[in-house]
């Protein structure tokens, strides 16, 4: 399936999921955005640590932009923010052990975040007023 019948499946699932309730929302998608080969050889890793470590009740978006001088700047978003930025050299050829130590870090920021939203008051505001 092409990149652009991926993005018009997701679309769908979303549009579909728009309607339903929270507690209905489809959680365990890793969104690969990646373009070259190292940021797929990053995401296959950095989704494999996961999905091996911790049960995915959350979705991310793994983005890559890449430039020819500095390599490919690799961000992980969770819920339309940033919890992983990273510079990846142009001539990484072992790509497993960057890839572990970002999931391993997502995986705490996600589990800090989720924490913070229990522990946030808000008797007067909704979650989505704040």
């Amino acid at each position: 399936m092409s990149r652009q019948g991926w993005w018009a499946l997701i679309l769908t699932v979303v549009a579909c999921c728009a309607q339903a309730g929270e507690e209905d929302e489809m959680m365990g998608f890793i969104v690969d955005d990646t373009i070259s080969h190292i940021g797929h050889d990053f995401y296959y890793s950095f989704s494999e640590r996961l999905r091996d470590t911790s049960p995915m009740d959350f979705n991310l978006v793994v983005r890559e932009r890449p430039d020819a001088r500095w390599g490919s700047l690799v961000t992980v978003e969770y819920q339309q923010r940033l919890v992983y930025r990273r510079f990846l050299p142009p001539n990484t050829v072992e790509l497993k052990d960057e890839a572990y130590e970002a999931a391993d870090s997502v995986r705490l920021e996600v589990v800090r975040r989720k924490l913070e939203a229990l522990l946030q008051d808000t008797t007067d505001l909704e979650k989505d007023e704040l």
